[in-house]
């Protein structure tokens, strides 16, 4: 199964936006993409056939699902009925970048506030995209002052941001086979939380579970107050975004 619409209220980046029932419009750096549910399991990727490899691993659709969800432990009742309500579920492979920015910015804010500082962001010095903006480079995310980064609802975080983007500017961002959660916390306003969320969504360690208030909770409600993530092995991330959402869409109910 693929199910985008979850994954866009999944909470791993802020650049998927639901037009109409059936009809995404998707961001990702400098390239937009319109994604369009036909019935059951089929979409239309409207965009240009030299995109289409881009998306297909943007979405991570040959990813290891099934597999994923077979190695659940059979006797985690709860991981098991958060899997099965879930399914269609993809870990996105975002550029580092965008991912990191959008998740310090994340921080003590709700989803709808981060989307919106985001796209004030990019309005702000983002070239133009699709009717909307393209995600800044750090180069041009460097060049803008704090008051300007103010002007985006940053608050606090806007210095976060100034600092970060000039590191990233200067430096690159981390390699794949490089990159740990310490080489992540070297920028200004980056946390355990941040730096996981960044590994789990933009580099694909699987085994990588960030631990936000909702999943706090599910740890002390579900497991007695003990993390069970360093058990789960590889897909120990993805089992985590199958209790976080499984977790939002109760509280929907």
């Amino acid at each position: 199964m693929f199910d985008p619409f979850l994954i866009a209220e999944s909470g791993q980046c802020f650049r998927m936006n639901q037009l109409e029932q059936n009809h995404l419009l998707v961001r990702a750096g400098a390239r937009s993409l319109h994604l369009y549910h036909l019935g059951q399991d089929t979409f239309d990727f409207a965009c240009p056939d030299a995109e289409l490899p881009f998306w297909k691993n943007y979405f991570d659709t040959d990813g290891p699902y099934q597999e994923a969800e077979e190695q659940i432990p059979p006797q985690d009742a709860y991981l098991l009925s958060c899997a099965r309500s879930c399914r269609g579920l993809r870990i996105l492979r975002q550029d580092p970048f965008e991912t990191l920015i959008s998740f310090i910015i994340s921080q003590r804010k709700s989803i709808p506030a981060i989307r919106a500082c985001v796209e004030k962001l990019c309005g702000l010095c983002g070239e133009e995209l699709d009717g909307g903006f393209a995600f800044p480079s750090p180069q041009a995310l460097a060049r803008l002052s704090l008051q300007e980064l103010y002007s985006c609802s940053l608050g606090y975080r806007a210095p976060y941001i100034q600092k970060t983007a000039c590191m990233v500017a200067q430096e690159g961002m981390p390699l794949p086979s490089q990159v740990r959660a310490d080489t992540l916390m070297r920028y200004p306003g980056v946390g355990t939380k941040v730096a996981n969320c960044v590994l789990l969504f933009a580099y694909h360690k699987l085994d990588t579970a960030p631990v936000d208030v909702w999943i706090q909770r599910v740890i002390d409600t579900q497991y007695n107050g003990i993390s069970p993530f360093p058990s789960l092995g590889p897909y120990a991330g993805l089992y985590q975004q199958y209790m976080f959402m499984h977790s939002r869409q109760k509280k929907k109910l």
